[in-house]
């Protein structure tokens, strides 16, 4: 079912962007300038309208005893998940935490140099709902949030048609400590994010992933706000040889593609016997599947499989990509891998880790850049929702010496004022 093609079709793929649907960016505009302009009324219609709400006494902001409600709810109905999202929540927790940076400061020649890293003052999370739940994306999002510092938070996430959050969601909420939750979804989520309504905070940066309309109307407030990225559809490339269990990457390549039918999976084998036995696992192992109409349609539509010469053809193609997942199942030492690795949003080494281990439970974040921003771009983490101010004190005797210069580079550039600045400073005059 992969389509076997040579290492030169990758040669051009780079940048592979996602053309947006021009019907989808239009809607998406209208929503987001009437969510500006009309604020809650026109978020309550947009939540009435597309999540099907039928409350009839439905509030925007999830009450505390709403909270309270939830929690106990997913410690009944939850209890071994809750059990297991907690205990991921560590994984998380303990990954991220050193990531944390505490800026710098020095002393050279009696002036003094610096960083401060301060957290952002808000952040806005938008968590997808209903069908497409998924409390480890909550859990990605808000911990590193946490760590770093930030002190403002808002969840926004669609509700059902009685108006309920997730008791799930719900639950980690409240082990997390994060009180604002919003009962609403879509661009309309994003608009009360970034403009704010009466009920629902502006926020410094949203982060969280979503459908084409979220992606439309992250595009639209960016700059307004920050943003973690505008996400593609989700990608996995693997690396395998002969040392692999040929089912394994069937199951691998698999979870990729159930995303949805737009996901991508890469197979580079070092050899035709590696490629064979895949496929033949492939056929092997698809009929079982519960999602397998989703699997087939990224594999035929998306997905291909090379066999490359040699290792250096393999992590060349795969540079070239740059995928969100890399998954390198050769019987090759960890320290040489990651050597030869420039261009991945996360790395999985070995047969024994799967994607599926660090999308919920290893630690390192699962949201990461997708359509070949791995190129520049890195995984969301603690400092993504901090900013960095550079400070200095230079003395009097710096001044004197080094002023003249600065003039010099000011008259140059045109900026008579700067030289004016620096020259009263290099007078040595008070």
């Amino acid at each position: 079912m992969l389509k076997r093609v040579t290492a030169e079709h990758f040669r051009t793929v780079t940048r592979a962007e996602e053309s947006a649907d021009p019907k989808v960016e239009s809607a998406a505009a209208e929503i987001v300038a009437d969510v500006r302009r009309n604020g809650d009324r026109a978020l309550l219609a947009y939540t009435r309208k597309f999540d099907r709400v039928e409350a009839p006494d439905f509030r925007l902001e999830v009450s505390a005893e709403e909270i309270d409600a939830g929690a106990e709810e997913a410690g009944k109905k939850y209890a071994d998940v809750l059990r297991f999202f907690l205990n991921a929540a560590g994984n998380i927790r303990g990954f991220h935490e050193r990531q944390l940076d505490r800026g710098f400061h020095f002393e050279k020649d009696g002036c003094s140099y610096g960083q401060l890293v301060r957290p952002i003052p808000k952040a806005g999370f938008y968590v997808p709902g209903g069908k497409a739940f998924y409390p480890s994306t909550f859990l990605m999002n808000v911990i590193p949030a946490k760590i770093a510092g930030v002190p403002e938070m808002a969840v926004t996430s669609p509700p059902d048609r009685q108006g309920r959050l997730n008791p799930l969601l719900l639950a980690l909420a409240k082990e997390l400590g994060v009180t604002r939750l919003f009962k609403c979804g879509g661009a309309q989520a994003v608009a009360a994010l970034a403009y704010g309504t009466e009920t629902v905070p502006a926020v410094s940066k949203i982060t969280g992933p979503g459908n084409a309309y979220v992606a439309a109307a992250k595009r639209l407030v960016m700059g307004t706000v920050g943003i973690d990225s505008i996400a593609g559809p989700s990608e996995v490339v693997i690396i395998a040889d002969k040392s692999a269990n040929p089912e394994w990457i069937a199951a691998d390549l698999f979870a990729q593609a159930e995303h949805d039918g737009n996901n991508t999976a890469v197979l580079i084998a070092t050899s035709s016997g590696v490629f064979d036995a895949v496929e033949s696992a492939i056929a092997k192992l698809l009929s079982s599947q519960p999602r397998r109409e989703m699997i087939e349609q990224s594999l035929e539509k998306r997905s291909y499989a090379v066999v490359t010469e040699n290792l250096d053809e393999a992590f060349a193609v795969s540079d070239r990509i740059a995928p969100e997942h890399l998954q390198v199942m050769l019987d090759l030492p960890d320290s040489e891998a990651l050597s030869r690795v420039h261009n991945a949003g996360a790395i999985f080494l070995g047969t024994q880790t799967p994607v599926a281990v660090g999308d919920y439970y290893a630690g390192p974040n699962h949201v990461l850049p997708t359509a070949g921003t791995a190129v520049f771009s890195s995984p969301l983490g603690v400092y993504d929702f901090v900013k960095r101010t550079s400070f200095v004190r230079l003395t009097p005797e710096y001044m004197r010496e080094k002023g003249g210069e600065i003039a010099s580079m000011a008259d140059f550039e045109g900026l008579h004022s700067h030289a004016l600045s620096a020259r009263m400073r290099a007078a040595g005059k008070d």
